[in-house]
């Protein structure tokens, strides 16, 4: 894997961002803003796939980062089963549901390879590099 400085620069990162944002078109664009309850937690699990990665890759950590990858893959999920809800309430079409569908399940399977990859690796972050005497 290479050398990766910045949360901003993972794939994972960068998808579950692509899903955030579809996820708040579908609340701005067809009515489920006034399903309060369903769009807030969406909308919620949605960003807490981006955020997790976000604050797991700023603990300088592999064991912790691993966590919040853990809890990003929960979250996404989450935001797949979510929108079943949408679709049973017809805020959405079978094809796009189809499509958000394939992008959960897609990013749930990108986040497992990164967390397999870290726990395998001799790489242990930066967080316990401890400068020798």
């Amino acid at each position: 894997m290479a050398s990766v400085k910045r949360f901003e620069d993972l794939e994972i990162w960068q998808l579950s961002r692509l899903l955030c944002n579809d996820i708040f078109e579908i609340i701005r664009n067809t009515g489920l803003d006034r399903n309060f309850k369903l769009a807030n937690q969406i909308e919620g699990s949605s960003g807490s796939v981006m955020d997790n990665i976000a604050e797991g890759f700023e603990r300088n950590g592999n064991k912790e980062f691993i966590q919040f990858l853990s809890i990003a893959k929960a979250s996404c999920g989450e935001t797949r089963s979510q929108l079943y809800r949408i679709l049973d309430r017809k805020f959405i079409s079978q094809e796009k549901f189809d499509k958000l569908r394939s992008q959960t399940e897609q990013l749930s399977i990108k986040i497992s390879n990164l967390m397999d990859y870290l726990s395998k690796s001799e790489m242990k972050g930066s967080k316990y590099n401890k400068p020798k005497d």
